[in-house]
């Protein structure tokens, strides 16, 4: 008997089949949208997937779903992240990694992150959901953030804010660089 995926795999795995049905696509079509793999797909969704933060994103996208909807567990009422615990994921391009720290509910669409960068690649994202709009308050070290014809440095305590809709990037400009990004998404 195989064994239950780990969380946040079990979450993510549930989640995409959860959204997938929703839709009314097959496994083949959603893997076609989101421009990745079917056998990535069948993976994800039997929680033996490693999934990257720009699969999960592509996969939320073709499903019109925020990333969030993809990770979040349910919610039952008190909840606490400790320092280095949450559902992380990792990105392909850079050194980067975002855990999401709280997800709007279906009447109230913001997400939160706590993201941690090293210096050495940049993290680039294709836009999200028409009228999506990134918030970015930096803790730690610097940040490069922002459109990709127009990014803008932050250093801590800096705060910026640009259209999440349109291609963009995340570059870290320190050692140990970590922000708060809220997403919000219409």
């Amino acid at each position: 008997m195989p064994s239950e995926p780990a969380a946040p795999l079990a979450t993510i795995a549930a989640a995409l089949r959860r959204e997938r049905e929703r839709v009314g696509v097959s496994l083949t079509e959603l893997a076609h949208r989101a421009g990745v793999a079917e056998s990535t797909l069948s993976h994800l969704e039997s929680g033996t997937g490693n999934p990257s933060v720009e699969t999960l994103w592509a996969l939320g996208d073709a499903l019109g779903v925020p990333l969030s909807r993809l990770m979040e567990p349910a919610d039952d009422g008190v909840r606490v992240i400790r320092a280095g615990d949450g559902p992380r994921v990792r990105s392909e391009q850079a050194d980067f990694n975002g855990t999401l720290l709280s997800a709007g509910s279906a009447h109230l669409r913001r997400d939160v992150y706590l993201i941690r960068m090293e210096p050495g690649a940049v993290r680039a994202g294709q836009g999200h959901t028409p009228g999506s709009v990134e918030h970015v308050v930096v803790a730690a070290g610097r940040l490069r953030v922002g459109p990709e014809a127009a990014p803008v440095e932050l250093d801590p305590g800096d705060y910026a804010t640009f259209p999440g809709d349109t291609p963009h990037c995340y570059e870290a400009l320190a050692a140990g660089t970590f922000a708060v990004l809220i997403m919000e998404h219409p």
